[in-house]
């Protein structure tokens, strides 16, 4: 009898575990049994053609339920939850010296997944001692002739779009008049320059989001000195777009530079932030008035991303399909500002672009979805008696019941802080079983990899 490789034991395991966990679930909860049904159905090996990765930035347990309690009821679903397997990895980054620092940012946890690698905060897909650039999951995936793209509610030289396309010292160096703590990545020392002349320059197929500020600077050194980084990229070849018509009239075999907004793309939904001694009970305002019309919705980027991607690959009768990474950037900028309104909002509206994704993969099994975060966050759910010694808010679900939501991770007045948390990650497609358990950050990079035929 043949001894059974590495890849059948991991599946074989992973076969056991879901039918474990799902059985289970079948003698307490009404419609586990489907629940099942789809777990056993749904870990499988093999190669994936696409795959779309959806990151809610600060998107914990907290964040998820909060959403969740608000928009579909406390047993409600949102699209998030209906993936058939499910896990929680660690989010930790590293000091310089490889120790755990134990609460990281976006930049050193967009690193992990992007490269393989812990590094400390602050820094874009370079090593943590040595300051040198790791290869990304995008890079890799051009390589072996896949379209690529990176979609965000932020903007697109922040640090979670940034880790795929760039390699910087620190986060804060997005353009080129940025470029203070990078002295030996600007292109007149011999480096690659800032975040946005990066991503223009790695020829990325779909670009989308805001940061049109740093895409306005002008060039200082090399080829396109004197440039703004916008003409750069159409200098590339881009098509830049500003608005939601440019986006629906963009074709594909052109790459799309979409810049929606100044600075992040405004939120969708509005409402009072917490206070010290919270907030007189209130719904959100679902349509915020400072949000152009024109501007796209992720949702609406996600499903055009897709379109372009699929098709650029049709066109060169490619046998490779695309990766895709698409991110709900200002879940974790409403929890730092500790605006509960704004925060269900934009996970709300991430959920819709987890629909699509997994609409998607329904007319296309051989498409690998994973949804995570980047880091837990820190808003809580209390009881309606408590009274938080920082900030909090009263609100009024759909349900027409009263939740108290609690910011308490720095003083009032100050930014709310990331946590330690580890978060969920959930999956369907090939490979999906791997995100099954608790498992390191680092390890989605290998579970993309693999699914992709990266290395």
């Amino acid at each position: 009898m043949p001894k059974p490789t590495r890849r059948h034991l991991a599946v074989a395991t992973a076969v056991a575990a879901a039918s474990a966990v799902a059985a289970v679930a079948v003698t307490s909860t009404a419609g586990a049994t489907d629940t099942a049904q789809r777990a056993r159905a749904a870990v499988q090996g093999g190669n994936a053609k696409n795959v779309i990765l959806l990151i809610g930035d600060g998107m914990g347990d907290s964040e998820i339920t909060l959403a969740r309690d608000y928009t579909a009821g406390a047993n409600g679903r949102l699209n998030m939850d209906k993936f058939p397997l499910t896990g929680s990895y660690t989010t930790y980054a590293v000091h310089a010296d490889g120790t755990p620092d134990y609460v990281t940012d976006s930049a050193a946890s967009g690193t992990g997944w992007a490269t393989g690698i812990k590094t400390v905060n602050g820094r874009i897909s370079k090593t943590p001692g040595t300051d040198k650039a790791a290869p990304t999951l995008l890079e890799l995936a051009q390589r072996k002739g896949y379209a690529t793209g990176s979609v965000t509610t932020a903007e697109l030289t922040d640090a979670t779009p940034a880790v795929l396309a760039s390699h910087t010292t620190d986060r804060s160096c997005q353009g080129p008049a940025d470029m203070a703590k990078c002295p030996t990545d600007t292109i007149a020392a011999g480096g690659p320059g800032s975040i946005a002349e990066q991503s223009v320059n790695h020829q990325v197929d779909v670009l989308l989001g805001g940061g049109k500020q740093r895409f306005d600077q002008k060039v200082t050194d090399g080829r396109y000195k004197g440039l703004t980084v916008t003409e750069q990229a159409q200098k590339l070849g881009y098509n830049v777009v500003t608005d939601s018509a440019g986006l629906n009239g963009a074709k594909p075999g052109e790459p799309v530079l979409g810049l929606f907004a100044t600075g992040n793309v405004p939120v969708e939904w509005t409402g009072k932030p917490a206070a010290v001694g919270g907030t007189e009970p209130q719904r959100c305002v679902t349509s915020n008035p400072k949000r152009p019309s024109t501007t796209p919705s992720l949702e609406a980027s996600a499903t055009k991303a897709i379109q372009l991607l699929e098709a650029k690959q049709k066109q060169k009768h490619s046998k490779q399909g695309f990766f895709l990474q698409i991110e709900g950037a200002s879940i974790d900028k409403q929890d730092h500002a500790a605006d509960p309104c704004g925060q269900i909002g934009e996970t709300a509206a991430f959920d819709r672009a987890v629909k699509v994704a997994r609409d998607y993969a329904a007319g296309h099994p051989d498409t690998l979805v994973v949804t995570t975060a980047d880091h837990g966050h820190t808003s809580q759910i209390v009881p309606l008696e408590a009274t938080p010694p920082g900030l909090s808010s009263t609100l009024v679900t759909d349900e027409g019941q009263q939740l108290k939501v609690n910011y308490s991770t720095n003083t009032p007045g100050q930014s709310q802080e990331h946590t330690g948390t580890e978060v969920r990650i959930a999956a369907q497609g090939p490979q999906a079983y791997r995100v099954l358990g608790i498992t390191n950050q680092t390890d989605l990079f290998t579970t993309i990899s693999e699914a992709l035929r990266l290395r």
